[in-house]
């Protein structure tokens, strides 16, 4: 049982980051910020879970299995992640790059307390065994009384180093395709990984600058005790809400300008760009056949085909899709069946994961997987972890991970400037 309480802020963006230092004092935090996009089908506009009761991690070996029996035994809300290489659970596949990240594959934990803010609304959800501290705990994060974070001396002059230089990122992607041309593939998503060993960083003052620069609509800070991951993610993967399921992958990105006319013809220059429009309809396509799998017959629809989204670093191409399910469609079969996410493997899916894995240099792992939280009335949402970076405080290795869809007709040299202008702001930050 839970206990809600709630407080009207009058300066609710000073009581946001007062609540993210707040929740540094534990080991188990996922914070989730909609940084004021209004979303047809957001639920707030932000949310934080801190303070394991129970939680679940495990390695890809019947992994949905298990999240299955810890969400019905639970009965509470979990908020965790699912990491790419579950791939593994879903189809008869295998991970065989390499990992310095060590993060568990699957992650979830349910939480003593969770604080949602709505507006100029906050919302205090605590297990009954500590809703004795909702009013400690609203004090000392409005009056700025947050515990002492130690985070220990940064590296400074942090170094970055390409896991592939240029020329291989190339050979891959002719690699890729070659697979093409033969009709083994229409389209993959290509992923190189950027990375600095050796270095310690500031887990939250770093997802702070990079969630100033990027204001994006599904970011997110998760602390697993050692293991931080700081998502500037625009991009949601799937959503349930009540019997309807959405899901908006992107496909199609252009940079910023600061002249608004030359801006203005960026965004009219990608809505009409005719491969950029076949990336993304190939994967509202796959979306679309992924849904079906437990939508009632004939529910599965396109409600927004190719609109272009203007972030703060990045103009995006997004599509909607949406599906009705049977009530009682158990929570946990729907994510399986459409993970991974489309935007993020390509199509035929299970073709396109294979020859990723044999192309890529590293392990996805957290990389384009989802971060988000199931309900009680199995409602959930997870993002796509995208424009994020990962990092191991003990190993102390960082790094952050960029890619793009290869179709008939990519090419490589415009391919890899689209890499490093998503990696753009991760760099920044981290360089900083």
């Amino acid at each position: 049982m839970r206990t809600n309480s709630s407080f009207v802020v009058s300066d609710i963006e000073s009581f946001k980051e007062g609540l993210l230092l707040w929740a540094q004092q534990y080991d188990d935090v996922i914070w989730l910020d909609g940084n004021g996009h209004k979303n047809s089908y957001g639920s707030f506009d932000a949310l934080l879970a801190v303070d394991a009761l129970t939680l679940l991690q495990t390695d890809s070996e019947g992994a949905f299995e298990k999240l299955k029996e810890y969400q019905v035994l639970t009965n509470d809300h979990i908020f965790g992640y699912l990491s790419y290489d579950l791939k593994n659970d879903v189809e008869r596949l295998s991970s065989k790059n390499a990992d310095q990240l060590h993060f568990p594959e699957l992650y979830f934990f349910q939480p003593k307390k969770i604080i949602k803010i709505i507006g100029d609304t906050v919302s205090f959800d605590y297990l009954k065994m500590v809703d004795d501290e909702i009013q400690v705990d609203f004090k000392a994060i409005s009056e700025g009384e947050c515990p002492n974070v130690e985070e220990g001396s940064a590296t400074k002059n942090i170094r970055i180093k390409l896991r592939i230089f240029k020329d291989e990122y190339f050979r891959q992607v002719q690699r890729m395709l070659a697979h093409i041309h033969r009709g083994d593939i229409y389209e993959a998503n290509f992923c190189q990984e950027f990375y600095a060993e050796n270095t310690k960083i500031h887990p939250y003052r770093t997802y702070q600058r990079l969630n100033a620069i990027s204001k994006a609509p599904f970011a997110a800070f998760l602390k697993m005790y050692d293991k931080f991951l700081l998502s500037a993610s625009p991009e949601r993967y799937l959503r349930k809400e009540g019997d309807k399921i959405i899901s908006q992958p992107i496909k199609g990105t252009a940079r910023r300008s600061q002249q608004d006319s030359t801006d203005a013809q960026l965004v009219n220059e990608l809505q009409n760009d005719p491969k950029e429009r076949a990336e993304n309809i190939m994967i509202v396509d796959l979306v679309r056949n992924d849904l079906s799998k437990h939508a009632i017959k004939g529910s599965v629809q396109v409600e927004e085909l190719c609109e272009v989204y203007t972030f703060e670093q990045v103009h995006q191409m997004i599509s909607t899709v949406v599906a009705e399910v049977a009530p009682g469609t158990n929570p946990v079969d729907l994510v399986k069946g459409t993970f991974p996410m489309g935007s993020m493997t390509g199509a035929p899916k299970v073709s396109a994961m294979k020859i990723i894995e044999e192309l890529e240099a590293f392990k996805r792992g957290l990389y384009s997987g989802a971060v988000g939280y199931f309900t009680p009335d199995g409602d959930f949402d997870f993002n796509v972890v995208i424009r994020s970076i990962l990092y191991n405080a003990s190993e102390e290795y960082v790094s952050y991970s960029v890619g793009g869809a290869i179709t008939a007709k990519a090419v490589a040299e415009k391919e890899y400037e689209e890499c490093l202008l998503k990696a753009k702001a991760m760099r920044e930050v981290l360089e900083s």
